[in-house]
């Protein structure tokens, strides 16, 4: 009797957590299970009285909202105030930044799933992919990347006016003003075809389109700057770039040293006019050798009150003419060969006027939350596009190549250690494309997604970095020596310049992703710091009780859904339609679960130490990144229409995505602190250990042979990028070498069954084809054919050379 009771009281205390119960219907619970175990146990009457007690009390404290309130839910706010770690300005800022998305869902451990397919599918408009069949085509073919980055070390003249001329630089500015105005979804597209014909070319289109002055006018500006600049960037009369990066304050921008004191002055020939006098120094920064109009960022102070209010006004951004006496730019960084145009700027007492100020005085002191804000949208397009032009390049030209050529009469692709590389190649690619896709949908939703965007823009650049490395892999030396036909080269020589810009990799997984989301993403957490920075007691304490309480039962129902979960694998979970997929559903569902209860376990245990223990919140923030990238697989799966060639693809990238969520758990577990955390954790994620593997070699297999043959799902996964119809160019040629090689290949093999049979002498192959075209083995049009096939594979598999005086006129 006793077994059964145990049982049915814990198979409640289970339930109530399952569904997250309120703390009333807990009380309600307790109410009525107490005084039954009471009668049934048949307890004496002092141990009633004690149990009736405790049970008063009970109630009194946690079930009458008042005496709650006052006594636990104040307690544990005077707590919270004390050991809440301080959050610097900055930090705050960058906190409460942008929007909650997707990965509000994904914190909440129990996603919407059909929330997420119901969103729209990604299109873009017919003016917006005229522009790319035209316009942008026409920009890929004036791009000669070697002549760009070995001769001229940057993009020719007629380039430069033709970006200027069609537009290009006004991408993200409205009609009114000049500009394209187009979608997120456009500008990431447009991006990614270049790139994937040049970096230059692409870092040159997209840095105007990203974070600078055009985006931070089109947000903060005030309507007579907007007036004043944005028609001229529009046209491409103005150049911009934007300053924040300096020699003493890289990931660290909140520590700016660049300073501005408000002051009269002389401006344009007027005396005491009101305006800053600006001093800096910046790196690192994009166009800066060419640009016009310098977006700056600085620390405001306002010693002599001129403004009003404090003296040290904080981050502010202003908009600088670069002709300005003072201001010096010209000279270049040279990052990795790259030729786009880098360099550093500085100016020494530079005087601009307050309306030079973007928002002008009222945007005073903002300029860090509006950067933050700008970054959260334009990390979410640049980076992803840019990775994604060469991911693509090197998906499309490895399974060619890999099939095209053959050692000891097999094509190379046909190696299983070569196919190892190009299921990652063809996985990876497929997965970060739909991330990109999705994350800009966001941003063409009304997103600014801070917490979406660290993610992207880390696992695009990652990602490409291992596509990048495993194509000069199987490119072997064709990969490796630089010149007009190594399409690869130069994207494995840049790829750690993505790797570093706009918050490098190494501080985006280690603080931004998990860091930010924790607290941004979380369904209480942000409500209980907003508590116990409200001044307002009676308020703060209202709404400290109702997010403690409710954090309270929202990880209790995440313990109980991971365990079960974790019992049942996953089945019987509820998902979307759909056989292929059903699982995946079920299983991020379950780890989406298991994410949120090891977010508030490590945040309750570890307190304001998380934040230095910077591997486990890495390894969280991997969770949290692979939840976001299989959410954004399955949709692409989904608006693709579920295409059966596409599964090889499919399989593989969310296996891995969920045997790496596998891994991070295992970490986190491994190497938490507190063995009691540790041995709790162990048994609510993983009650019956760890079962899930990494993709099969059959997988992988099946990914390789896709590559290497031409085919929708082959044209689906590398769409969007530029190819060449011109055999003399490399990636035409090697386009054009895939379909000839399968196409004569029967022809080869009777050249081959007769050179064995003796009626064929000749030792090299184009003698060998004259040979069977006289002797009436082939015809004539067949000899051609074999000709052409020849020259083409040739032309794929030789590298190029230089006499020494054409390399010493390259440096």
């Amino acid at each position: 009797m006793e077994i059964v009771m145990v049982v049915t009281v814990l198979a409640i205390m289970l339930l109530l957590a399952f569904f997250r119960a309120s703390i009333t219907s807990w009380v309600l619970a307790v109410m009525v299970i107490v005084p039954v175990i009471a009668i049934q146990q048949r307890f004496s009457d002092d141990v009633l009285m004690v149990v009736g007690s405790i049970l008063f009390v009970y109630i009194v404290f946690f079930g009458i909202p008042f005496t709650r309130r006052i006594v636990v839910s104040g307690t544990a706010l005077k707590i919270f105030r004390k050991i809440l770690p301080q959050i610097s300005a900055t930090e705050q800022e960058a906190i409460e930044a942008g929007t909650v998305w997707w990965d509000g869902e994904l914190f909440s451990g129990n996603p919407d799933w059909n929330k997420l397919l119901a969103l729209p599918k990604p299109s873009l408009s017919s003016e917006e992919q005229a522009f790319l069949d035209n316009e942008v085509e026409q920009l890929c073919a004036m791009l000669d990347d070697w002549d760009i980055t070995h001769k001229r070390a940057d993009l020719p003249p007629e380039v430069w006016q033709f970006i200027r001329d069609k537009g290009f630089f006004g991408m993200i500015i409205p009609k009114r003003y000049g500009g394209l105005e187009f979608s997120a979804q456009a500008h990431s597209a447009v991006i990614s075809k270049i790139s994937s014909r040049s970096g230059t070319a692409a870092v040159t289109v997209m840095v105007p389109n990203s974070l600078g002055p055009a985006e931070l006018l089109l947000h903060y500006g005030t309507n007579e700057q907007k007036e004043e600049y944005l028609h001229r960037l529009a046209q491409g009369k103005e150049v911009p770039c934007f300053a924040l990066t300096g020699p003493l304050a890289g990931s660290d921008a909140g520590a700016i040293p660049d300073y501005g004191i408000v002051c009269y002055g002389e401006y344009a020939g007027q005396q005491n006019v009101l305006g800053v006098r600006l001093t800096w120094e910046k790196r690192y920064i994009t166009l800066a050798p060419v640009a016009t109009l310098l977006g700056l960022a600085f620390k405001l102070y306002d010693p002599n009150h001129l403004l009003g209010g404090e003296p040290n006004r904080g981050i502010t951004l202003a908009l600088v003419p670069t002709g300005i006496h003072g201001v010096q730019n010209g000279r270049r960084h040279f990052p990795l060969n790259s030729a786009f145009l880098n360099g550093p700027t500085q100016g020494k007492d530079v005087f601009i006027p307050m309306n030079f100020i973007i928002g002008g005085t009222s945007r005073v002191g903002q300029g860090w939350r509006m950067l933050m804000e700008c970054l959260a949208a334009g990390r979410s397009i640049s980076l992803p596009a840019s990775s994604m032009g060469g991911m693509k390049l090197a998906t499309r030209t490895s399974g060619a190549y890999c099939r095209v050529r053959k050692q000891f009469k097999t094509p190379i692709g046909k190696f299983e250690g070569v196919e190892e590389s190009l299921a990652r190649i063809g996985a990876h690619t497929y997965m970060i494309d739909a991330a990109r896709q999705l994350t800009a949908l966001a941003v063409d939703l009304g997103e600014k997604p801070s917490v979406v965007s660290a993610i992207i823009k880390y696992h695009s650049t990652e990602r490409c970095r291992i596509v990048i490395n495993d194509a000069m892999d199987v490119h072997g030396g064709k990969g490796i020596c630089l010149g007009p036909d190594n399409y690869l080269g130069r994207f494995y020589q840049q790829m750690p310049v993505a790797i570093t810009v706009e918050g490098a990799n190494i501080l985006t997984r280690t603080l931004m992703i998990f860091g930010q989301g924790a607290i941004r993403s979380h369904p209480y957490v942000l409500k209980e710091i907003a508590a116990t920075h409200d001044h307002d007691h009676n308020r703060a304490l209202h709404q400290f009780d109702d997010a403690l309480f409710g954090h309270i039962s929202f990880a209790l129902s995440n313990a109980a859904r991971s365990l079960v979960f974790g019992l049942t694998a996953g089945h019987g979970i509820h998902t979307p339609d759909g056989i292929e997929t059903r699982r995946y559903f079920q299983q991020m569902t379950r780890f989406s679960a298991a994410f949120a209860l090891s977010a508030d376990i490590a945040m309750a245990a570890l307190g304001g130490s998380l934040k230095r223990r910077e591997k486990i919140s890495a390894r969280l923030g991997d969770v949290l990144s692979q939840l976001y990238l299989c959410s954004a697989t399955l949709k692409r799966f989904e608006n693709d229409g579920r295409p059966a060639e596409d599964l090889p693809l499919l399989h593989w990238a969310l296996q891995d995505a969920l045997h790496k969520i596998q891994q991070a758990f295992e970490g986190v577990i491994q190497n938490f602190p507190n063995a009691l955390v540790r041995g709790l954790l162990s048994v609510l994620i993983f009650p019956l250990g760890r079962c899930l593997s990494p993709p099969s070699d059959r997988l992988g297999h099946q990914i390789a042979t896709l590559l290497m043959q031409p085919g929708e799902a082959r044209d689906r996964l590398t769409a969007g990028i530029y190819i060449p119809d011109d055999e003399q160019d490399a990636v035409g040629s090697l386009e054009a070498a895939l379909a000839s090689t399968l196409a004569n290949e029967p022809l080869l093999a009777e050249l081959e069954e007769a050179r064995k049979a003796g009626k064929l002498t000749e030792l090299e192959e184009l003698p060998r084809i004259s040979e069977a075209r006289e002797k009436g083995i082939i015809s004539a049009e067949q000899a051609l054919l074999l000709e052409r096939d020849y020259r083409l594979r040739r032309k794929v598999i030789m590298v190029d050379d230089f006499a020494a005086e054409e390399l010493r006129a390259g440096y």
